[in-house]
């Protein structure tokens, strides 16, 4: 119990990202300065956290030595991840994009075949999976069909879908990969701050763009950023890990605690209602929402069950000990 109510502690500040990105929005905000500060605000806290536990120098090390790596899974597994998710969140509430992310557990389905076991051996499509995905999948066009009420245009599916279906495969992947190439060498606190670091030309770049485009961040986009970087990129985060660092040898436990991140959806829709005085979603709406909840928990219960692969995975056509990307 105590694993769970941290894991729904931390959703809601993660939730806090998809409010406050919609607020930026609404004021006028850019989201390429969201999207950039809020990785280059993370840079000094995570340092402080790894400095602290005394790990600096074997990551620093390790980016030393596979800079490429580094480079190119920082760009899919963060750029591609963050960079569309405050874009998309131009195009619709929060709680749309947060519905909408959830297509993450699919995403995670589809790429399973990609990656190898230990042995070698591919890592099959789970079939039995499918049923509850199509479950989120189904919530998740229900809502996409109420914001067009009635019909999704292209504009829509290009600015609000699209990037957070792009968003919601980059994600898993670039982690993945990541965590296949340093498990058991780094832990979780040095992959995220090498993964930011290593991120940080794209967001360079960005802010660039920015401030040529809208000029520099207001004073409240700033504060804004910054609550996001705290709130998501470290105290949710710290949450989230510590809470299934209690579960970790428990598929059963873990996946219980996996599955209360479905609850975004909820906190994003009462902090919208409270924050930004959004109005409530229509009961079609609810029914998405409801559909995506029940999807990602039995989904999450059922999909983790006896499985241990998975920690390990070996990309497709690569060996163990491959050094190149």
């Amino acid at each position: 119990m105590k694993a769970i109510l941290i894991g729904i502690l931390s959703s809601i500040f993660f939730a806090v990202t998809f409010i406050l990105n919609r607020s930026m929005e609404l004021s006028g905000g850019s989201w390429l300065w969201s999207s950039s500060l809020r990785y280059i605000f993370m840079v000094p806290f995570l340092m402080v956290i790894v400095m602290l536990r005394g790990n600096l120098r074997p990551l620093i090390k390790e980016m030393i030595a596979r800079p490429s790596i580094w480079l190119f899974w920082s760009f899919v597994g963060f750029g591609l991840f963050y960079a569309p998710i405050t874009y998309a969140a131009a195009s619709g509430p929060g709680w749309l994009v947060a519905a909408t992310w959830q297509l993450t557990i699919i995403a995670g389905i589809f790429i399973t075949p990609l990656f190898f076991d230990e042995k070698g051996k591919r890592n099959p499509l789970p079939i039995k999976s499918l049923f509850f995905s199509l479950l989120i999948f189904i919530g998740v066009m229900i809502l996409q069909w109420e914001n067009a009420e009635g019909g999704i245009s292209l504009q829509l599916f290009l600015t609000g879908m699209l990037p957070v279906v792009i968003a919601a495969f980059a994600y898993p992947l670039g982690n993945r990969k990541m965590m296949m190439h340093y498990s058991g060498k780094l832990d979780t606190f040095q992959r995220v701050l090498g993964m930011t670091i290593a991120s940080l030309p794209l967001w360079f770049i960005l802010s660039i763009v920015a401030s040529i485009k809208v000029g520099p961040p207001s004073s409240d986009q700033l504060v804004q950023t910054f609550i996001v970087a705290i709130s998501s990129g470290v105290i949710a985060t710290l949450l989230f890990f510590f809470s299934t660092e209690l579960v970790k040898d428990d598929g059963r436990k873990l996946a219980a605690v996996e599955a209360t991140q479905s609850t975004q959806v909820l906190f994003v829709i009462l902090g919208e209602m409270l924050v930004l005085s959004s109005p409530a979603p229509s009961l079609i709406a609810l029914t998405g929402v409801v559909c995506i909840v029940i999807g990602m928990t039995l989904h999450s219960m059922k999909g983790k069950k006896g499985t241990g692969n998975e920690l390990k995975p070996i990309m497709l056509g690569e060996k163990k000990d491959q050094r190149s990307i």
